[in-house]
């Protein structure tokens, strides 16, 4: 069993000069590594790069599901293993990966991307958000290892890994949805008779955003691409989990307006928004047993669903599809 990693990327930054590294000391017999950035380096390359199990695609300037495919395409092994460019696995990453594959008999398998080691404080925080229960919601499996394996519908492409020919059955990713293309492609895998397992001790670490804009503009386009998944989507998307902070924005704001009027609306909103950063902030304490990191990591989640309500609502909203710009 061979693995071909594909990790697309804008150009070589400092996220592939540490990451890849740590990949290539992967416990594993056979595999490669495919970069797909958007044109080859120049200059004087990173030692990594002369290692033989690295190869290099020039893509131009496409969107990641793109690169993906070329890489697939490319690619010399029978299974794929999709990382992102900030991301890298645990050593025996593709031994658990072969051992789920050939007892299970599935067409992919997927498992969290955690927060590293030594982040900083604004990525711990940052990390959090996605791991807590109030914060992450019923997706906090994609962030840190839960209970046991389990099959899924929708995974993200950080640590995704699919036989080859499950892969080309389905026509690869659909650049039409970027992002949000792993959620087509893991659509497209379920509806052709695939199953993808979810498998808690498949780890990854996946580096977070920093705060505070940069955090919330990924939040807030996940956001608007899940809101417009539910008429685009129903199948894995028409959920009540993501719209529960669009639910929370429209309450906020409506018993605001009402407390302008009505003092009893003020005192039920001070006593909802008491008990829900109450509850914010024990999940933080509870999950960073530091108190600056719990207060600070509140607050994080009290921004991201209000700005991931609003983005959703924007998504639910649009009458025409969107992609998002290239960078």
């Amino acid at each position: 069993m061979r693995f071909s990693i594909i990790i697309p990327v804008k150009e070589i930054n400092h996220y592939i000069i540490s990451c890849v590294p740590i990949t290539l000391q992967l416990d594993y017999p056979e595999f490669e590594i495919l970069i797909v950035p958007n044109e080859l380096p120049e200059g004087k390359l990173p030692d990594f790069l002369h290692d033989p199990r690295v190869r290099l695609i020039a893509s131009g300037r496409v969107s990641p599901a793109i690169k993906r495919d070329l890489a697939a395409a490319a690619s010399r092994f029978e299974y794929l293993a999709f990382l992102d460019d900030d991301a890298y696995p645990a050593k025996d990453w593709l031994q658990v990966a072969a051992a789920y594959f050939r007892e299970h008999k599935v067409e992919a398998v997927g498992g969290p991307g955690m927060t590293p080691v030594g982040s900083t404080l604004g990525e711990q925080a940052s990390g959090l958000f996605y791991e807590t229960t109030v914060g992450g919601g019923g997706l906090v499996f994609r962030y840190r290892p839960v209970g046991r394996p389990f099959f899924v519908d929708d995974y993200p492409t950080v640590n995704l890994l699919v036989t080859k020919a499950a892969f080309n059955q389905v026509g690869g990713f659909d650049n039409n949805y970027w992002p949000g293309e792993d959620t087509k492609f893991c659509l497209d895998l379920i509806n052709s008779g695939g199953r993808i397992l979810y498998v808690p001790e498949l780890l990854v670490w996946h580096h977070r955003r920093a705060l505070l804009m940069p955090h919330l503009k990924q939040v807030g386009g996940y956001g608007r691409h899940r809101g417009y998944f539910v008429k685009a989507f129903p199948a894995t998307s028409l959920r009540l989990t993501y719209f529960i902070p669009s639910l929370f924005l429209i309450g906020n704001i409506g018993l605001a307006l009402l407390s302008l009027v009505y003092i009893e609306a003020l005192a039920v909103w001070l006593g909802l928004m008491s008990t829900y950063i109450l509850a914010c902030f024990a999940d933080s304490l509870l999950r960073a047993r530091r108190l600056g990191l719990a207060l600070l990591t509140t607050a994080v989640i009290f921004c991201s669903h209000l700005a991931y309500g609003w983005m959703f609502i924007r998504g639910l909203s649009s009458s025409t599809h969107f992609k998002s710009h290239l960078r």
